[in-house]
């Protein structure tokens, strides 16, 4: 059997050109390679990695709930957020502390320390005992 396949020239002219059958399988293979649609073998390949997995998840659940339990890790307590650490400091000193001394005791920057010690004398947490002297209240 003889196929031609017909196409135009630039002219207009009809021009015959002889070509391939294109058998029935051909044809489909290429719909299904090029829609991307699954074959049989696809599927298949897909459910032996699915069930590979899903044998590891038994196997990881299955030493979890055997025993192998790991202890709870407490963490120390890191001193609250920088207010309660600078109120601290000023309330161990029973005489009054500067900010030169908060700042050596916390390390915090001292526009930092400006904002903390206006907060906690807005609050009345703390007294101004002289120029920058500060006690508990």
């Amino acid at each position: 059997m003889t196929d031609f396949i017909i196409k135009q020239d630039i002219g207009g002219n009809m021009i015959k050109r002889r070509g391939k059958s294109v058998s029935f399988d051909a044809m489909v293979k290429f719909f299904m390679q090029a829609y991307h649609i699954p074959t049989k073998h696809d599927v298949e390949k897909l459910l032996k990695g699915m069930e590979r997995i899903e044998g590891q998840i038994k196997a990881l659940t299955n030493q979890i709930s055997s025993g192998s339990r790991k202890k709870r890790v407490i963490r120390e307590k890191s001193g609250g957020n920088a207010t309660d650490r600078v109120l601290e400091v000023i309330r161990r000193q029973k005489d009054g502390i500067d900010i030169a001394g908060i700042h050596a005791q916390t390390g915090f920057d001292d526009k930092k320390l400006r904002n903390i010690i206006f907060r906690l004398n807005k609050l009345e947490k703390i007294k101004r005992k002289g120029r920058g002297i500060y006690i508990g209240a």
